[in-house]
């Protein structure tokens, strides 16, 4: 029998997870898109003790006239 799973690995697996987080959004600037991915990486390497360098984040910025919300589009808010 082995030994307890490391955290990020499945067991029989000798490769980190490597995860792929997509963000869809607004425009945001760009401080708040590096705070964010900053973030999102942190709770990866803390939760599951992979390095910062295999998490990474996509940003898909969607133009405020390209999606709605309540049937309004929210470039008209």
């Amino acid at each position: 029998m082995s030994g307890p799973e490391r955290p990020g690995r499945r067991r029989g697996d000798r490769s980190p997870v490597m995860p792929i987080v997509t963000v869809h959004q607004g425009p945001r600037s760009v401080e708040l898109k590096r705070e964010l991915v900053k973030q999102i990486t942190d709770s990866f390497v803390d939760t599951y003790g992979i390095p910062a360098e295999a998490v990474q984040v996509w940003i898909h910025e969607v133009p405020t006239d390209s999606w709605g919300t309540g049937g309004k589009l929210t470039a008209d808010r």
